[in-house]
């Protein structure tokens, strides 16, 4: 049924079209052939005797025509599609990273400065914030407050998402490497005063997710994709209360306090685990798979104060 619906839907859009130029063909003969009328003030001998010069003048205002409905039609739809982006709080859209979409972003993240907290929901997040090229890695030393959800290396989603990539150097063990980087960075911020809390969830990743202040960054997690060939949404905040920047926040926080979802305990390297109300259950050992110092891991960030701020 919804294919001969999609069809039938198909059929007349085609008929349309063909009506579309029949009427735009008809009209602007009709208006060739009374431009010798409306000359005859200028040239009525020249436009009469030359027929070739009528056919030309019917052909260009055809063309014109055509052109000018086109472009009225293509302004009728971005403007609605400009709308339809507003009301869904879509601010912009970056295709798959290079250089000029670089560019882009970092300009809009200079724009985004003034966000003192940051949310992250992501993979391994080492491409996100702990490499100096991440997007925001210099918004994550100087934010305040950050809340960073991250995949447990040693749970059954990272095996499905490791499995699922086609590249074979992402396996199970390259994604615990990276996220235990994670880890270092974060007990770094934590040493630099920085409030900073983690927590490992175990189910596939779906969405890489930033909340700025009043602005959110999403990408999707697309099954056999790496995360980076997909483009990036910029979400917005709004008056309204329709637009998904609100979607996406209450996703956050509602992820944030399931009870499913263990916190990292920084200082001794536990994962604890707490009730809705915020009682702690149980503790359990996170086991490390290297000895790396954070100096180690993250070389090109000096702990001081002086290099919180410049950075």
């Amino acid at each position: 049924m919804t294919e001969r619906l999609t069809n039938r839907r198909e059929f007349l859009e085609e008929v349309g079209l063909v009506v579309y130029h029949v009427a735009v063909i008809t009209l602007s003969a009709g208006v060739a052939s009374a431009l010798p009328n409306a000359a005859n003030f200028v040239a009525q001998s020249a436009i009469e005797n030359n027929k070739v010069a009528v056919i030309a003048v019917e052909v260009a205002v055809a063309i014109l025509l055509i052109a000018g409905i086109n472009g009225l039609c293509r302004t009728m739809k971005n403007q609605r599609l400009a709308e339809m982006a507003t009301y869904a709080g879509l601010k912009y859209v970056f295709p798959a990273n290079g250089t000029l979409t670089r560019t882009q972003m970092d300009q809009v993240l200079t724009r985004q400065a003034r966000a003192k907290n940051l949310m992250i929901i992501g993979s391994t997040g080492y491409h996100t914030f702990v490499k100096p090229e991440g997007h925001l890695h210099t918004r994550i030393w100087k934010s305040l407050e950050s809340k960073i959800m991250l995949l447990n290396p040693y749970s059954e989603g990272a095996r499905i998402r490791a499995s699922a990539l086609l590249d074979s150097a992402v396996t199970p063990e390259a994604l615990g490497e990276e996220i235990e980087q994670s880890i270092e960075l974060c007990k770094r911020l934590k040493a630099g005063q920085k409030s900073v809390r983690l927590k490992l969830y175990s189910d596939p990743p779906h969405v890489k997710l930033a909340i700025l202040g009043d602005f959110i960054w999403l990408q999707h997690y697309h099954t056999g994709l790496d995360v980076h060939t997909m483009p990036e949404y910029v979400f917005e905040q709004n008056q309204n209360d329709y637009g998904l920047y609100t979607l996406f926040y209450q996703y956050f926080t509602r992820r944030w306090e399931s009870p499913e979802i263990p916190e990292y305990d920084l200082d001794t390297d536990e994962l604890v685990y707490r009730e809705s109300n915020g009682t702690e259950l149980r503790r359990e050992q996170f086991p490390k798979r290297s000895g790396n110092s954070p100096q180690d891991l993250c070389p090109a960030i000096p702990l001081t104060d002086g290099a919180l701020q410049d950075r």
